[in-house]
């Protein structure tokens, strides 16, 4: 050990979370490090290797041990094996010591390596680094880059299985940067491409990518094609939890956002399930949507209960503690403990732009509630006045006062040169016009009915019989005019 405690990378000097030196192009390793002399002979890629690695002390030196396995020119199945173990152990150093820029740098030095090992194994290895890179905060250009940098070089070297995945990644990535006309190109291309290949586990990601790139941009229509095309591509084939997971939570906010909350509720109660049993970071957001659900649908009083469950004490937090906050405000009517929830749980509120869109539509709810209260005692008050009860800036409840009387949801106007609000009452209807429009309307179904039976009226003629009577004679009478006869003589008692 005493042989090789001097680190490859001149980890001892350089300045923690400093950007690492450049490459040299000839040999791979930092110039820094090329003109020191630091750097030391590779070692042997066997089990022993592996184990000496993972007993440094310094994660420096088993980083430095790891490089050189990885130097070794021997291409024989053992070292190869021992190799991929060395990447395996490497990424996960490097990602705990959020040290990106060398998962970058080592991606680029495996190449050569990548010629002599399956190309299975090739995209397990790329699509890890790719990953361990996505799990340093911060790197989201960087990933961006990166994906670029292995799709032009899966195209040249004509890897067509990895490249759909990792254009698949890059499309992800630039949908969460807000990159969303490059995303939808680069979408379109390959649905295209992945429908003539009919790799249907990779179809089901790419439409499930499609349908929440169409969501960020309101186009709840073409989301929801999305949508069914990945859950018909998902029924062919066996998908795993956590994707159909992924496919219910997106059903679940598909649905709310057409109101339609307690089937989004029961989609989010399976996420939430498929999440729990993976224990998927996601779950909480799953428990944390369908706490929004029980609120949006008037049963806050649910809330403390779900949350108190087996399953709900395992992700107490402040997701949840910001649900139950907008919860006992909601149950209580009260928007200034609204206001106070959002004040207090702004990340977990405001930030959430789902969460967001629904509570502000509760917001409005409750204010709409609060002011109809406030005025129902009223036929002439101040705006002022209301404002001041209601806590609430004068110009925002006379801005609202204004788009309710518009809505119709009371009967009043503004008197804004007196700052008054003025207030109707409601028009009393008669009852009985109603049951006589509804008695004309019977009457009317029941002649329909009957139209093809004909009716007789008895006629007196002009001659007269020897008894002095006149003689009567049976004429045929629509039925039509006795209808009008009906609907005329109605009419006429109503008036009287």
């Amino acid at each position: 050990m005493g042989t090789l405690m001097g680190p490859r990378m001149a980890e001892s000097g350089r300045v923690a979370g400093s950007a690492p030196a450049d490459p040299d192009p000839e040999s791979g390793r930092s110039r820094a490090e090329s003109d020191s002399g630091l750097c030391k002979p590779s070692l042997v890629a066997t089990t022993d290797s592996i184990a000496q690695a993972l007993e440094a002390k310094d994660p420096s030196e088993s980083i430095s041990i790891l490089y050189r396995i990885l130097e070794n020119p021997s291409s024989s199945p053992e070292a190869l094996r021992i190799k991929e173990q060395a990447i395996s152990n490497l990424s996960d150093l490097l990602k705990q010591e959020k040290r990106a820029e060398d998962l970058r740098s080592l991606l680029t030095q495996l190449r050569p390596f990548f010629s002599v090992i399956p190309k299975a194994k090739t995209a397990k290895i790329v699509r890890g680094i790719i990953d361990a890179v996505a799990k340093i905060p911060g790197t989201s250009d960087l990933q961006i880059s990166l994906c670029k940098e292995m799709v032009e070089w899966t195209r040249a070297e004509k890897r067509t299985f990895l490249r759909q995945r990792v254009e698949a990644r890059l499309a992800s990535l630039l949908m969460e940067n807000q990159e969303y006309a490059e995303a939808l190109t680069l979408l379109s291309g390959l649905i295209k491409e992945v429908r003539r290949l009919d790799d249907k586990l990779l179809l089901v990601d790419i439409n499930l990518l499609e349908s929440k790139l169409h969501f960020s941009l309101r186009n709840l229509p073409k989301a929801k094609a999305a949508l069914t095309a990945a859950r018909t591509a998902a029924n062919a084939i066996y998908v795993p939890p956590a994707q159909q997971g992924t496919i219910d939570l997106q059903s679940g906010i598909l649905h709310a956002e057409e109101k339609d909350y307690k089937t989004a509720y029961s989609y989010f109660f399976e996420a939430f399930e498929a999440f729990n049993a993976l224990e998927d970071p996601r779950a909480v957001f799953s428990l944390k949507y369908m706490l929004l659900c029980k609120i949006m649908v008037n049963q806050s009083d649910d809330v403390a209960g779900i949350i108190s469950s087996k399953a709900g004490l395992l992700y107490l937090g402040p997701d949840l503690d910001a649900m139950k906050a907008v919860a006992d405000a909601h149950s209580k009517r009260s928007l200034r403990f609204f206001e106070i929830a959002l004040r207090d749980y702004k990340p977990q509120l405001e930030e959430d732009p789902i969460v967001h869109r629904h509570l502000s539509s509760l917001y409005d709810t409750l204010l709409e509630q609060n002011l109809c209260r406030l005025i129902e005692p009223f036929s002439r008050v101040e705006i002022s006045h209301i404002a001041e009860l209601i806590e609430l800036p004068v110009d925002h409840v006379e801005k609202k006062l204004s788009q309710m009387i518009l809505d119709k949801k009371f009967a009043g106007t503004l008197d804004q040169g007196a700052g008054c609000l003025i207030v109707f009452e409601d028009a009393k209807t008669d009852a009985i016009f109603q049951a006589t429009l509804d008695t004309i309307a019977n009457v009317g179904k029941q002649l329909t009915m009957s139209v093809r039976r004909p009716t007789t009226r008895r006629l007196a003629t002009s001659n007269q019989t020897l008894d002095g009577q006149h003689p009567t004679i049976d004429v045929w009478h629509p039925t039509a005019d006795i209808s009008d006869w009906v609907v005329q003589h109605l009419a006429t008692n109503v008036s009287d």
